[in-house]
């Protein structure tokens, strides 16, 4: 085994035991790799950002089911060409929806788009619930959150506001999303 496989090695091991730093490692050294991929296949930069995003989320949360008798990078392209079979799949799925629809929906949501007393009153309890959700994350999660939703930073400025790759950003708040869905998840039940 080379010296960069056993590094691998030792970077997987501490991911599986939920070393942050070990993530950014594994992103870092992969990232390039899986955006190109789905660069390639989507022709699209936004869409290849989102598909590589999620591919390391669900990697991330599915680590332990990692065999490494095939190759991490391997492992990675095979996540994120089914993220995007997934997502193409879904999109076929909406647009034939919207199309037996008849589209009326549309029409109906351009002529009255604008919220009532009601709708406000509504918008106003829903943000507090939310804010109140956010407090239960972690301060480095509602940070990522408040800089990304609430000053809607992008994530160049993100990543400059806390002086971390943007890649660590991105998969940050993507973790600290899924915390969220959680947290909220769990005051329905």
């Amino acid at each position: 085994m080379g010296k960069t496989e056993d590094t691998l090695k030792a970077t997987l091991e501490k991911a599986k035991a939920g070393n942050q730093m070990a993530y950014s490692t594994l992103v870092d050294t992969f990232w390039n790799d899986v955006y190109g991929f789905q660069l390639i296949r989507t022709k699209n930069e936004n869409d290849a950002e989102d598909i590589t995003i999620q591919t390391f989320s669900k990697a991330f949360d599915k680590i332990d089911s990692y065999d490494d008798s095939y190759e991490f990078k391997t492992w990675l392209i095979t996540i994120s060409k089914n993220i995007h079979v997934d997502l193409i799949r879904k999109r076929k799925r909406n647009v034939l929806e919207s199309t037996e629809s008849g589209n009326t929906d549309a029409i109906t949501k351009v002529l009255d788009n604008s919220p009532s007393a009601e709708d406000r009153l509504i918008t106003e309890q829903n943000l507090a619930t939310l804010l109140l959700h956010i407090k239960q994350l972690k301060p480095h999660y509602q940070r990522v959150i408040n800089l990304r939703y609430f000053n809607e930073l992008s994530y160049a400025d993100i990543a400059k506001e806390l002086n971390e790759p943007i890649n660590n950003v991105k998969v940050k708040l993507l973790r600290a999303k899924k915390l969220l869905a959680e947290v909220i998840k769990n005051r329905k039940t």
